[in-house]
């Protein structure tokens, strides 16, 4: 009777112990989800932002040009 309590006993730690680390890795991984979706998200704000400069200042300097030509 004793040694089946003390197995049970075990089973309880062994199990909350491997649901504290399954926990901690979720939440470890899913962090890490967020802050590469986030990084991800301020890089194509900076190309983006980067290409509608680029394609501004393209329009403004070849109108420029075409002004001088006509």
């Amino acid at each position: 009777m004793m040694v089946s309590m003390g197995k049970g006993v075990l089973w309880v730690v062994v199990g909350g112990a491997a649901l504290i680390l399954v926990g901690w890795l979720v939440v470890s991984l899913f962090g890490t989800l967020l802050k590469l979706a986030f990084y991800l998200l301020v890089g194509l704000a900076v190309v983006g932002g980067g290409m509608y400069l680029v394609r501004k200042v393209r329009g403004s300097v070849r109108g420029s040009r075409w002004k001088q030509l006509r």
